[in-house]
Parts: structure tokens; sequence; C-alpha cells
């Protein structure tokens, strides 16, 4: 019988995500096939070190969202890069201590979404979870997100987007003639609704500027679009498959971080969505397209809305989607009959056919 495969499961890290990343860590760990694998948990704190979870996950108020936190072991580890080697090494002595078959990133945000830990993870030679460094980096990335969907004929919400360099051209009065009195402020490179505003006033336009700035160097400022949230989750490399879409009904205005992850009443996530067969086949052909035209291979999210006239327009992708107990992507594959257990294990099998596709390629 061959060894169990060690599936090295990162969480936490530097993002403003981290929290999120703690809550979703804990149902891949609970959903890991442990017949097949043997999970290696390793915990980032927020100062990026990386620590060694010995035996268990180890957290503090793991059953409080808006108190978990981080409590790591006095174990700090570093991935070698050294070919071949595979290993996770103990900083302090140098030892090996376990070798790593596949990387699982249960990242959300900068240094984990971005493409950051992919890169390491190739230079490394291991197999990653997820989409590859550029479509973890397209993906995470806003402006060129949209900037290349509608340089597909994908419809996107109008946008404009904001540097700090640039920010003298723009006044509200001026963007509000172009995009609509009522506004959406996102930084480019952050998920889960993090330092996202809704203005209708040049006043709370300026302070959502400097919100914005706090987090990321470009801020994206979008349309409002009146229509129905709709999510597909999207799994595979060349053949992708599509769950059955999902509708959001936010209770408290928009999809906010409280919404998402604090409250479960923030939120009714109506699973299926109530959708005529004809409009279910348009959106999951649109969520595959876009994953497609994204680079996109693993997993993602994918986000529309679907106006009154029935126009779909794109919104976003998490190419490392939410997995907590309220999360849309897992619950999409539980209800198109994709288990937990099974889930996690395809996307570890998708990343390990991925991988060895890409180490046949000439390099000489």
């Amino acid at each position: 019988m061959d060894p169990k495969k060690k599936i090295a499961i990162v969480f936490g890290g530097r993002s403003t995500e981290h929290e999120i990343s703690l809550l979703s860590a804990q149902n891949v760990i609970r959903s890991l096939d442990t017949s097949k694998y043997e999970a290696v948990l390793i915990g980032i704190d927020k100062s990026g070190k990386w620590h060694l979870n010995t035996d268990s996950l180890h957290l503090m108020h793991a059953d409080d969202p808006s108190k978990i936190a981080l409590a790591v072991d006095d174990n700090p580890v570093l991935l070698s890069q050294n070919a071949g080697e595979k290993s996770l090494i103990d900083v302090s002595t140098g030892q090996t201590l376990s070798r790593v078959d596949v990387i699982f990133p249960v990242l959300h945000g900068l240094y984990g979404e971005d493409g950051s830990i992919q890169g390491l993870a190739r230079l490394a030679n291991i197999p990653c979870v997820g989409c590859s460094v550029l479509g973890s980096a397209i993906g995470m990335d806003k402006d060129i997100m949209k900037r290349l969907l509608r340089d597909a004929d994908v419809a996107v919400a109008d946008f404009v987007t904001i540097r700090p360099h640039t920010r003298a051209q723009y006044s509200y009065e001026e963007i509000s003639k172009k995009l609509g009195r009522e506004l959406f402020l996102k930084p480019a490179n952050l998920g889960s609704s993090v330092g996202v505003s809704r203005v209708d006033n040049a006043e709370a336009f300026e302070k959502a500027l400097d919100y914005g700035f706090l987090y990321d160097p470009k801020v994206v400022v979008e349309e409002k679009i009146v229509g129905r949230e709709i999510e597909c989750a999207v799994m595979g490399n060349e053949e992708a498959v599509c769950s059955i879409p999902g509708e959001v009904i936010p209770r408290g205005g928009f999809y906010s971080y409280e919404n998402k992850y604090l409250d479960e009443a923030g939120a009714e996530l109506m699973i299926p969505a109530k959708l005529s067969p004809e409009d279910t086949a348009r959106i999951q052909a649109l969520a595959l397209h876009t994953y497609q035209l994204l680079e996109c291979e693993g997993m993602a999210r994918v986000d529309m809305f679907m106006c009154a006239d029935g126009k779909l327009i794109i919104n976003e992708i998490n190419t490392i989607p939410g997995f907590t107990g309220i999360s849309m992507y897992p619950k999409l594959w539980e209800y198109s009959g994709v288990t937990n257990q099974a889930l996690i294990s395809r996307l570890i099998e998708l990343a390990i056919e991925s991988h060895e596709k890409r180490n046949t390629l000439k390099i000489e």
C-alpha cells in the first residue's frame, strides 16, 4: 500500500483576512480523508512566521468568529525550496520535520490568494491546490480582472481605478456623472468585503478613498448594479465543471464582511437559486467562460449579478473561496452532490494532475 500523501494545510497569514482563513481551515481539516491523506498543519502568524502545529489545529476562541485567533506553537519552520527535498525544516536546528507532498493553501487575500504561495510552491516543485500563479494574481486584482473581462466582451460593472498619484484627477461629481450618484469603492487587491464602502456624496467619497488606500495602492470605483447576487462554484483544470447556482440575499444592505463570516443571520443563502432551467444554463456557461478566460484551474467561485432584464454582469472571482461553515463554495458543491470530503480530495487530485503535467514541459 502506498504511504499516505502528506498535505500541508497552510492557514492564517499576514492578510486582513487572517481570521477568515482560520475559520476556513477548521472545515478543510475536518473534511480531509484521513484514509488517504495525512495533514501537516502550518499556521502563519500575522508577522508572517510559519509554525508547525504538531498534533492538531491550535486556535483560541475557535467557536467565536469575532475573536478567533491562532495559538502558535513555538516551533517555527520553513519550506525547503531545494529540488527533491519537499520538506519542512526546523528553523532552530535545521532538521527535516516532515515531507510535504501537496500544499493546500487556505489563505484568503494578500500573501496567499494573490499568487504568493503559489509561486513558492512552484519554486519548491510541490503541487499546490487551486489556481496557478497567473490565475491567482489576476483573480486577486479587481482592476486587472475587470479589464480582461471587458476586453473579452464579458459584462462587468462600469468602473474607474484611482491611485494615490492620480487622485487629484477624480472628483465625486465627475465620476458620478459617468457612474451614477451611488458608488462602491473597493481596494483592488482585497476580498471578503474588507475596505469596501458605499457612498452617495462627495464627503463620503473622499473618506472612502482614504479608507481604501489604507489597504491597497489602487481603489476601484464601481457603479451600483441593481440585481440578484448569484454565485457558482467551479472546479477543474482543462475540463472544469460548475455547481448549481446559489443566490445571496443580504439583510444588511450589501454583502459585508460581517454578513459573510460573523453573523449567520446576516444574509440568506438560497441554494439552489430560484431560476428557470434556461437561466441556470446561461449562468453556468458564463461562470465556466469567466473561469477559463481568467486562467483559473483547480477551483474558484464566480460571482455575478442578474438584472431584471436577464442581463448577467460579472462581479468578481474568488480563487481561494471561503470554506467556513456558512460559505457558499462548499455548500454549492454539497447541494450538487459532492460531499465536503469528496470536494477536498478532488481538489488535491487536481493539484497533483496539474503539477505532473507542468513537469513534463521541456525546461532545457
